[in-house]
């Protein structure tokens, strides 16, 4: 059967075309990019609730599973926790792939078409990744990036256990170096002007971003000519920003970040900005950082300056305080996906300081009712000059939980917020934390379970006793199911797998 060119192929033509030089480089990274995306799906296969996975028989050569269908799929060991590429190939039916798109098409599951051919399409931008670094990348620099968008555009592969770590459907290798943080460009935005009448504004919409009776919302390149379908600039010179490590949030020159609307599948989820987000922003805002102010100084919030939609989620755009105006002298406000890429010092002793103060923040304000996305993305630490954790800022809130019940239960005035954001659901709360603080960001960070482990057993014997203390010290850890949500595009929102806990099992 003819098989259509595959991504990685596509990718390295139009490179021929528009950057000749990296070629080589490019083609010497597609082994290394392979094994790093095989490594994710592997840990997804082990570990999420496929329903075609009938069993899993580890045994000391590694872990078998068993499928529905009575094929056997071979591999090593899965640690949950691993950052590292360790599968370089696993075996179905005694068929070696070291393809994880390959593998994904001959698995022939509901929806795996589509699926495979985004994982092709992160090996292929996750290898251009690695090559527009070149040869003499340095994963763990010494040196301390001067300005915040530096330290994003060290973050070169992405998500550490999501397969679409740099899947990038309906970007053009131009548009990828263009646009693509891990590149370094400068990318000139858009400003669309449209009456301010017509539009929904919350918080202080900046003067210099009016005109008149009109507002200037600022648009991504992309957006513009794909989704919008008009030009880029129609009002102006644009603004030249520096693009963050979520690709649709830039650094402006003066100071504020813009997260932008950009309408492309990136990872798991379109870029876009809702109508909700928008008339939430100025309330959220304003609670999380009097929340805020409930853990002694050990944390802030960034505010939300201002934002406005004209009332469709394709033409939005959010301004907020760069994470950087939190940081002392001497000081650097790193965000947590980025520590992978410079060295700690005395690492296990320094992870266990990080993870102490995480803790202590998330479970204090979960127990008084907010639940944090605290993501390696979400979530930034404040690096004292000698390169401790002091305190932690967060952005981006417009996934975070509140539960009004415990809000309540301590005496906190209850926000007026409504829709997704609202649930008194104790399994949903402690998912949004632990998912994404202590299977996410901690275990990034630590990049094994093993250090993970280390880590936490330093330091929950001695935080304050509480329930959801006591459920995640004893209970499986959750963590978003991510291929399953791929494979399911039915199913609306977020689905769930248990990761073993490195406090009661002994994880290889």
């Amino acid at each position: 059967m003819h098989r259509p060119p595959s991504a990685e192929a596509e990718v390295a033509a139009e490179l021929a075309d528009v950057r000749p030089h990296l070629a080589s480089r490019y083609a010497a990274e597609l082994p290394g990019a392979r094994a790093a995306v095989l490594t994710r799906l592997w840990r997804a296969l082990a570990h999420e609730p496929l329903p075609w996975v009938a069993r899993r028989e580890p045994g000391p050569e590694g872990l078998t599973l068993r499928l529905s269908d009575g094929r056997r799929l071979h591999g090593p060991h899965a640690d949950p926790y691993a950052t590292t590429a360790y599968v370089t190939a696993v075996r179905l039916d005694g068929t070696s792939y070291d393809d994880p798109a390959r593998l994904l098409a001959d698995l022939s599951v509901p929806h795996g078409t589509s699926f495979a051919a985004e994982l092709g399409h992160s090996v292929a931008s996750l290898a251009l990744s690695r090559a527009g670094q070149g040869a003499g990348r340095d994963a763990h620099s010494k040196e301390w990036p001067l300005c915040d968008w530096e330290w994003e555009q060290r973050v070169v592969d992405g998500h550490p256990f999501h397969p679409n770590c740099r899947s990038r459907p309906g970007f053009s290798v131009a548009e990828q170096l263009a646009y693509g943080p891990e590149h370094r460009p400068v990318v000139t935005l858009g400003l669309v002007p449209v009456r301010a009448d017509e539009c929904l504004v919350t918080g202080e919409w900046p003067e210099g971003m009016r005109d008149g009776q009109r507002l200037l919302i600022p648009v991504h390149p992309w957006q513009a000519e794909h989704v919008l379908k008009r030009p880029c600039d129609p009002y102006g010179d644009g603004i030249a920003a520096h693009p963050l490590m979520s690709l649709r949030t830039l650094a402006l020159p003066d100071g504020p970040h813009v997260k932008t609307a950009l309408s492309a599948r990136l990872t798991s989820s379109v870029r876009d900005i809702s109508v909700y987000s928008i008339a939430l922003s100025a309330t959220v805002s304003d609670f999380a950082e009097a929340l805020a102010a409930r853990t002694d100084g050990l944390l802030h919030i960034t505010r939300t300056l201002g934002a406005a939609t004209a009332n469709s989620p394709d033409l939005a755009a959010v301004l907020r305080q760069s994470p950087q105006e939190y940081a002392g002298p001497g000081e650097r406000v790193v965000p947590v996906a980025a520590l992978a890429t410079t060295e700690l010092p005395e690492k296990p002793a320094w992870l266990a300081e990080f993870a102490r103060l995480a803790l202590t923040v998330g479970l204090r304000l979960l127990e008084l009712g907010v639940a944090l996305e605290a993501h390696g993305q979400n979530l930034l630490v404040v690096l004292s000059a000698s390169g401790s954790p002091v305190r932690l800022v967060y952005r981006d809130l417009a996934d975070i939980r509140v539960g009004p019940a415990r809000l309540a239960r301590h005496g906190i005035p209850i926000p007026e917020l409504t829709g997704r954001i609202v649930t008194d659901d104790v399994t949903t709360l402690r998912r949004k934390l632990f998912g994404s603080l202590v299977a996410g960001a901690l275990a990034g960070t630590a990049g094994s379970a093993a250090a993970l482990r280390g880590a936490l057993e330093s330091v929950v014997r001695d935080l304050p006793g509480t329930v959801d203390l006591a459920a995640l010290r004893e209970e499986p850890l959750p963590t978003k199911a991510l291929t399953l949500m791929r494979l399911s595009p039915g199913t609306p929102g977020d689905q769930w797998a248990e990761l073993p806990n490195p406090l009661v099992t002994d994880v290889r």
